[in-house]
């Protein structure tokens, strides 16, 4: 690694550390904060900006309010952050919230005739476009600066003003962050943050290389949605659903510690089918086809459209090799008809319909695997556009189903898996909002198909937060999905939303009634298994024999082990004939690992004799040595286990194999299995240095195999053993000998 990959390493996680704590302040809601974001990278402030505007701008449980007990419904779709540039001619910030808040109050919800109702909440402001002020006049430069000074009272006085109940983010460059601190230190003592993130200054002239993807004035004028939306009667449009491959996903996230003899231990879970209801509308054709300069030239000077919008689409048709394509002419002439029907103040059902077709074109993409993130947020806007344009819509239902899909993989899309707690949450509320228009009764596939979902999305945020509820509320969304998913209407996904059910109750089962749990886990799978052939569906069923194994495995430690534990050696041995080195080598490493763990239980039984037991740990050892060998081979680029926990584990199982009291092995023989045992553990213990605990338990084991060497051969074998343990550990080790 060279010196300039270091440093962008550091200046990656230093970057994603102030963005974590920015996100968190600005999700506080706070009144009267003042953020301060120092950026000089443009891409970098770009990227960071627009992340911020799709993860905290929309409140989804807003888009469509829906009182208990009211005849008027209120269903804004209202931001909570609102993305403004600096208005070069007159640089005032606090001006152009006031315009902005004076053109879009907070809508009022919940009226009815017994109530006014209330306002949402004013949105918190994050203003971008300072960098550009060098390019200004210095008289303008300094009205900015004046600006500043005067807006201090905003935030130090109870100033009537609207602005007093929001906060304020406002991105500058490092020279602009020098010149407020000396020619505005009033607005810079009333600071509540300053945000700095690492990168190299972008040059002036390179600006327009850099699409800026945030909304201006107009981005948000998404209107009040005022019409009563019925919980269950609208019906939704029949509609042939979109096909989506399965796909299944193993986790190996449960493990045990080596140390209280319970070697690693693994769930594998099905990644749930999660079915984007819409079919993809057919674009309509467009006789004439303008020259790729003169649609980027007209795209770029749109003045109704999100500028957000137009830029995300700018983005995903300049990837493109050639230009002489429906991808990439295509998304521009449904861009150029909004645009059309907005000048001609077309209806809303006319312009709801415009952005659902462009975002229906880009969800087409998404299915044929392009689900970048300029992708997904393109169809995520156009849809919120449609709804906010029509609400009554026959295809709202849908729309609300594919919005929900396409916010849970925009958590699945790096680099938001380890901070896409908000996305799941937002997925979360689009398919409850789809379920209230959804009669099961009348469209069940629909409806069952958005219960399958559901409970996707709450299985994901168990990984986050409050797992047990979560994992209760998934049991429940799977359950009622099968309700009216039937084996009869379509056997597969009837499988696989078993399979779904079957994981989260063994989830569930590791927080409460572990017996019962694990049974129904048990039963779900095994009602899964019977529509996977295994000729036709090879992978699939071995998937699934390993999940009950684990189960099994699992219900071991409470009940009949004996039994429990033969299962599920049974059902891993018969996943293998599947799960092939050849076929799928992670997937088979993963079940002889848990193979591997279920016979060193087995061997560990109190009722298990001498004699079987030395053949249940040499089971043992090859199920992980294969395992090892395995995951060796893959580099260790697509493990679903934990390769140094199998390593302890493999080394105690040759521990145990030689003091056993009925082992009967020869010298030689011992000490292939002690020099085995310690090669595990010092393999091990090489890979744990960043982690203190496990650490100190493997060293614990390194230095009990070596007093084994002593007990065993005598202080010859000890002097072997201690020439293979690294010289920085032997003053530590032979101070416990």
């Amino acid at each position: 690694m060279s010196v300039n990959d270091t440093a962008h390493n550091d200046n990656f996680a230093w970057n994603r550390q102030v963005y974590h704590r920015l996100k968190l302040a600005l999700s506080l809601g706070l009144r009267r904060q003042l953020f301060l974001a120092v950026c000089d990278d443009l891409h970098l402030r770009n990227q960071v900006a627009a992340r911020l505007h799709s993860t905290l701008a929309y409140p989804v449980g807003q888009v469509l309010y829906q009182p208990s007990d009211t005849q008027e419904n209120s269903t804004p779709a209202y931001p909570r952050l609102v993305t403004l540039r600096l208005n070069l001619n007159d640089p005032n910030p606090i001006v152009q919230i006031n315009q902005w808040l004076a053109n879009y109050p907070p809508p009022i919800v919940g009226a009815s005739k017994d109530s006014p109702g209330k306002s949402l909440p004013i949105p918190g402001f994050q203003i971008v476009g300072v960098e550009q002020l060098t390019k200004q006049p210095v008289a303008i430069q300094r009205l900015f600066l004046h600006y500043l000074r005067l807006s201090q009272q905003y935030f130090s006085t109870q100033e009537s003003s609207r602005f007093l109940d929001s906060n304020l983010l406002l991105w500058i460059p490092r020279p602009w962050l020098s010149a407020i601190q000396q020619s505005a230190p009033q607005f810079w003592r009333c600071r509540t943050g300053v945000f700095t993130f690492a990168g190299e200054p972008t040059p002036t002239t390179h600006n327009s290389g850099y699409p800026e993807r945030f909304s201006n004035s107009r981005s948000l004028d998404l209107g009040n949605l005022e019409q009563p939306i019925p919980d269950e009667s609208v019906t939704p449009v029949e509609l042939r659903t979109a096909t989506t491959e399965m796909k299944f996903e193993e986790n190996y996230d449960l493990q045990t510690e080596a140390q209280a003899n319970h070697p690693h231990k693994t769930q594998e879970t099905a990644s749930p089918i999660v079915d984007l209801l819409n079919t993809v509308p057919q674009p309509q054709e467009f006789t004439t086809r303008s020259a790729s300069g003169s649609n980027e030239q007209s795209l770029s000077s749109l003045s109704y459209i999100s500028s957000e919008l137009t830029e995300l689409v700018i983005a995903t048709i300049n990837t493109k090799i050639t230009q002489d394509t429906e991808d990439y002419w295509q998304p521009q002439q449904i861009l150029l008809e909004i645009e059309a029907l907005h000048s001609q103040q077309a209806s809303g059902e006319l312009l709801a319909e415009a952005y659902h077709r462009l975002g229906s074109l880009y969800r087409l993409r998404i299915e044929q695997g392009q689900s970048t993130l300029e992708n997904l947020m393109v169809a995520i806007i156009a849809y919120q556009e449609a709804i906010s344009y029509d609400e009554t819509s026959s295809q709202l239902p849908d729309i609300l189903n594919d919005l929900g899909t396409l916010y849970w993989m925009l958590y699945r899309t790096p680099p938001n898996l380890e901070e896409g707690q908000t996305y799941i949450e937002q997925a979360i509320e689009f398919y409850q909002l789809a379920l209230k228009l959804i009669s099961p009764e009348t469209h069940p596939e629909t409806y069952a198909r958005v219960q399958n979902n559901l409970g996707t999305a709450y299985g994901d945020l168990a990984r986050f937060s409050n797992q047990s509820e979560n994992w209760q509320q998934a049991v429940s969304a799977y359950s009622e999905a099968l309700r009216y998913r039937t084996a009869d209407m379509d056997s597969l996904k009837y499988a696989a939303c078993q399979n779904n059910l079957g994981t989260a109750y063994w989830h569930l089962g590791q927080y409460n009634q572990p017996i019962v749990h694990l049974k129904k886990a048990i039963a779900a799978y095994n009602q899964a298994l019977i529509h996977y052939s295994p000729e036709q569906e090879p992978l699939k069923y071995g998937m699934i024999q390993n999940n009950i194994g684990t189960a099994c495995w699992n219900l071991a430690q409470y009940e009949q082990p004996a039994e429990n534990l033969q299962l599920a050696i049974d059902v891993y041995s018969e996943a293998l004939k599947y799960r092939t080195p050849a076929q799928v080598p992670s997937a088979c490493a993963a079940t002889q690992n848990n193979l591997g763990t279920a016979y060193w239980h087995l061997a560990n039984l109190s009722q298990t004799t001498k004699e079987v037991r030395q053949k249940y740990l040499q089971l043992c050892i090859s199920a992980y040595e294969e395992a090892i060998a395995l995951a060796y081979s893959l580099n260790d680029t697509s493990l679903n286990f934990d390769l140094l926990a199998t390593h302890n584990n493999l080394g105690l199982a040759h521990y145990q194999l030689v003091v056993d009291n009925s082992f009967n092995g020869d010298k030689t023989t011992r000490s292939q299995h002690l020099e085995a045992s310690l090669d595990n553990h010092l393999q091990a213990l090489n890979g744990l240095n960043k982690q203190p605990e496990v650490y100190q338990t493997t060293f614990a084991y390194v230095v009990k195999t070596i007093r084994a060497f002593h007990n065993e051969l005598g202080i010859q074998g000890q002097n072997l053993a201690l020439s293979k343990v690294p010289s920085q550990l032997l003053p530590e080790i032979l101070s416990k000998l």
